[in-house]
């Protein structure tokens, strides 16, 4: 399932470099909320699948799709149409484990209690070193600007909470049915800003193709498998995969596009393999004073 996840949430950024020339961010955005919901409601009707008994698991399950939904995603495509390259926007928000990671020990200091231990920070300081070798290239050429650097920022704040917080409040449920709450509480934040943009939609095989594997690949796969993984595992090691997104996505992008993989990018790459695999094979401390 893990690597399952990366290579689906890799293409991410990809569909974005094809989709954002041709559509404004959150129209996009909210064609694919929307293909989602009607995808997951037939499903949910043909499976008789249950829904949330609980409000409070509702208005739980609506604060983390506005977060990881609303707020990642529009960030990332945002980010994207106003410039910024689709890998420096995947090594800001690969910081994702670093404060998903620096957070959790907030917290329970006060309580005299460690969650992450030094292997841990070490494979996550490899990991963001290995991040920063695979596109430090594509930094210091103008395409960051203040404007696409905060919508980067809106991007990594809203995943690393959204995580957070699914994990602290959201108890266990169809997966199915929890995306489709997600799905409905970012269309309704998306829709505003939707309307808002001037640029049209434009239709043609490039754009459709994009929405079409946003909504079945992404979507219904990629969000699906991010639930059920957040649910099985500690918050800091599954966070921990999206440092494998940035690479995976440099290799696609070296498929597809036909970027270079310079020396330094493949040693990144190596770099960012061993911190993922120091973060996820090393239990949590538990120290108390």
């Amino acid at each position: 399932m893990p690597a399952v996840f990366v290579l689906i949430w890799s293409t991410g950024f990809i569909a974005a470099r094809f989709a954002m020339p041709n559509a404004p961010p959150f129209t996009f955005l909210c064609w694919r909320y929307g293909l989602s919901i009607a995808c997951f409601g037939a499903w949910i009707f043909c499976a008789r699948a249950p829904w949330p008994v609980s409000w409070a698991q509702w208005l739980h399950l609506a604060v983390t799709g506005v977060l990881m939904h609303a707020a990642y995603l529009g960030g990332v495509w945002a980010a994207v149409k106003a410039g910024i390259g689709a890998g420096t926007v995947a090594l800001l928000v690969g910081l994702q484990p670093v404060l998903t990671a620096v957070w959790l020990s907030a917290l329970a200091a006060p309580k005299g209690v460690w969650v992450v231990t030094v292997r841990q920070w070490a494979g996550l300081g490899l990991g963001l070193a290995g991040l920063t070798l695979v596109v430090w290239r594509k930094l210091g050429f103008g395409e960051v600007t203040p404007w696409n650097l905060s919508l980067a920022f809106v991007a990594l704040i809203g995943i690393t909470a959204g995580t957070l917080y699914q994990k602290r409040f959201v108890t266990r449920c169809d997966v199915r049915t929890a995306n489709t709450i997600q799905l409905i509480a970012a269309l309704l934040v998306s829709l505003p800003l939707a309307f808002g943009e001037s640029e049209a939609m434009r239709w043609n095989l490039t754009s459709m193709a994009a929405l079409l594997w946003s909504v079945i690949g992404l979507t219904l796969g990629g969000s699906s498998l991010l639930y059920l993984l957040i649910q099985r595992g500690a918050a800091t090691r599954v966070t921990s995969l999206l440092y494998l997104v940035p690479p995976t996505t440099a290799l696609m992008a070296w498929a597809i596009f036909g970027e270079a993989l310079t020396v330094p990018m493949l040693l990144g790459m190596a770099l960012t393999a061993v911190g993922v695999a120091l973060v996820v094979t090393a239990p949590p401390a538990r120290f108390s004073n």
